[in-house]
Parts: C-alpha cells; structure tokens; sequence
C-alpha cells in the first residue's frame, strides 16, 4: 500500500517535487521560520529563481505542502473507512493508514504533524480534514449504537491522540519498533476508549 503523497510529478515537472522533498526535509529538521528559500535551493540543487518559477515564496511552498499532502491523506483515510462496515473495522483501516503512512514517509508524516499548528486555521471547511473523517466515524457509531453514546469530537481526540501521541515517541526514539506493528495494539486501546465513550 502506497500512501506518499508530496506532489504528484506529472508532465515531466519532477524539479517541483525534488523542491518540496528538499523543502520537506528542512521544515522538519530546523522549522518553517528558519528555513530560507536559498537553504532550499541549495538543498534540492536547483537555482533560487527556478524555485520561484514554481512557488511564489517559502510560504506558499509551505502552505502548499500541508494543504496537498493533509487533503490527500484524508481522502485516503476516507476511502479505507467506508469498505468497512463496522466501527472496529473502521478504526483498524484508519489506524493502520496512520501507521502504513508514518512508517513509509516519516518526514512527510512528522511535517503535517508539526505544520499542522501554524496551518490548521486556513484549511477550508470544504477541504478534505483527517480530524473529520475519525470524527464521523466515531459519531455514526455512537448514532448506532455500536459504543455508548457521548460527546464524540472528544472521543476523536482522545483517539487521534493515542496514535499521534504514539508517532510523536517514534519521531523522537522513544519508540523503537515500526508503528504498523504496533496497529493492532494501538486499535483495541482505541476502542477501549469507545466503549468508555459514555462517561466523557
């Protein structure tokens, strides 16, 4: 299952995505506000101007790499939750999209994951959002009566906050193993917390 996102190459514009990879790699290690567009330059071996033919700024590249890549997992999110027709297989496809996605690209995954605090105010309600894929998830089920009812964004949080919580130990070696092989656990604490949903 391939879940890498970054920008897609098409007619033959592989420089744009050499640019965001290179981009991606320096957000993470030294942060959005201390990056310069020469630093990316450099890294992604291309001339100042050729970064601007493709971006207008280090800001629009930034916000251009989390709007993409934050929609498109989304969408993929989405589409593993709705071939499932229980809320436990539901939370084990998403869990495991989580996983499958950190342990492929986990610079990308660590970049939505930092960038998502400078950027979260601009997404769009129309734009395709993680938060609320797992939110709707979780409220259809309560709807249904599949875990007692409660307030079901914070149940979503507490969810969201098992995995993330679990990719941030592994950015920073605090785990050691792959997350994949940890979606099985992190899955039933999930749903522990689900069927306690009702004391929320």
């Amino acid at each position: 299952m391939n879940v890498h996102y970054c920008f897609p190459v098409k007619d033959g514009k592989a420089t744009k995505n050499k640019i965001s990879r290179a981009a991606l790699g320096l957000f993470v290690e030294k942060g959005v506000a201390e990056t310069t567009v020469r630093d990316i330059a450099k890294a992604a071996g291309v001339a100042e101007g050729t970064l601007y033919r493709h971006f207008a700024g280090k800001d629009e590249l930034a916000w251009e790499l989390f709007a993409h890549n934050f929609a498109a997992f989304a969408a993929g999110l989405e589409n593993r939750q709705a071939q499932e027709e229980t809320l436990a297989g539901k939370l084990t496809a998403m869990i495991r999209h989580f996983c499958n996605f950190f342990d492929q690209d986990p610079v990308l995954f660590s970049y939505l994951l930092l960038a998502q605090h400078d950027f979260l105010r601009r997404v769009p309600p129309e734009m395709p959002n993680p938060v609320d894929v797992v939110h709707q998830v979780i409220w259809r089920a309560m709807a249904q009566g599949e875990v007692p009812p409660g307030d079901a964004a914070a149940a979503a949080a507490m969810v969201l906050g098992i995995v993330l919580q679990s990719a941030v130990f592994r950015i920073y070696g605090r785990l050691t193993a792959d997350l994949t092989s940890l979606a099985d656990h992190l899955t039933g604490a999930c749903l522990r917390v689900l069927q306690g949903a009702n004391s929320i």
